[in-house]
């Protein structure tokens, strides 16, 4: 079974907490994304199922290679859709998060084509 864009939002959180912080927690996630503890760790517990994550002992949440491959992917696609939508003139808070919305949908065909398109104006 698929990884539901649910899934996808919890990877790239933990990805981009990752890059901030050395131990990221539950409570951590939380907190970023405005979930309950209880709804984080039934998340949570879905992903370590998964294989996406791993919790050791003290608690801190680590990616595996596959959740970090599927984090990367969605972190890659909400920064150039969101930088897509200002370039075409939407204000920052409504690009991102109509890029967070559309992320999780758009093909890789349709998405491949947009950042083709986005690096011809580097």
């Amino acid at each position: 079974m698929g990884l539901h864009s649910s899934g996808e939002m919890y990877l790239e959180t933990i990805y981009i907490l990752s890059k901030k912080m050395r131990n990221v927690r539950a409570l951590d996630v939380s907190e970023k994304m405005g979930f309950s503890k209880p709804s984080v760790s039934r998340a949570l517990k879905k992903l370590i199922a998964d294989s996406f994550i791993v919790v050791d002992e003290n608690g801190y949440i680590t990616l595996s290679d596959k959740g970090k491959s599927v984090a990367e992917k969605m972190f890659e696609r909400h920064n150039i859709l969101t930088q897509l939508l200002m370039e075409l003139g939407v204000d920052e808070e409504t690009a991102t998060e109509d890029a967070c919305k559309i992320e999780h949908d758009i093909s890789d065909k349709s998405f491949e084509a947009i950042k083709k398109h986005m690096q011809t104006f580097k």
